[in-house]
């Protein structure tokens, strides 16, 4: 087993349990059974859990980054149209255990806050892709003569919606709480930018 190979299964096997138990309840223990890999192969990687939870959220922001970057969201000629698929997009995500559709990242920052370095790499990775989404916000606003709307905040909602939904589906919401949230999110989209003046309004 190369190197690579033995810090690739490591984070793989933190992300599953993580995502399906929690950060507490996920020991160094279980995740070297999970990985296949022993004790001491951990510590020879990450000097704690501590910063195994950092760099996991580090490669689910390099993983899901490319996955949206690619996401056919991007396609649409009008800026509105690319917000209101990007939110399509995240509905169609919504498949499978509850697991399968939270977000890694969200479930850790919920439980190490308290930890500076684990909340920097979730907040970092929160709202970076948030970022990604202002300029689609910013062009709908301006194309609709809409003044009164904050990209950067506006997106960062979008991202509390997702966040909050995942919790109630954690809840006993499930699937269906996430999508009924991001249907009202899609709603209020829609009303937001829409221009009275504009024909067909």
């Amino acid at each position: 087993m190369t190197t690579g190979d033995g810090r690739s299964r490591l984070l793989a096997a933190a992300t599953r349990l993580i995502r399906t138990q929690g950060f507490a309840a996920t020991s160094v223990e279980a995740i070297c059974r999970e990985a296949g890999v022993t004790k001491g192969a951990f510590f020879h990687h990450f000097p704690s859990k501590e910063a195994l939870g950092v760099a996991a959220a580090d490669a689910w922001s390099e993983v899901t980054g490319r996955l949206f970057a690619e996401a056919s969201y991007h396609r649409p000629a009008d800026p509105l149209d690319r917000v209101l698929a990007y939110i399509e997009f995240r509905r169609a995500l919504v498949a499978g255990e509850i697991a399968d559709y939270t977000c890694l990242v969200g479930t850790l920052v919920q439980e190490a806050y308290g930890s500076d370095p684990i909340r920097a790499a979730c907040g970092a990775s929160i709202l970076g892709h948030a970022g990604t989404l202002e300029v689609d916000m910013a062009a709908a606003a301006e194309a609709r003569g809409v003044a009164d709307v904050d990209p950067a905040s506006l997106a960062r909602h979008t991202q509390a919606v997702l966040q909050g939904a995942f919790i109630l589906a954690k809840a006993g919401g499930g699937a269906a709480a996430v999508e009924e949230a991001l249907d009202h999110l899609k709603r209020y989209l829609r009303l937001l930018f829409a221009n009275p003046g504009a024909s067909g309004a």
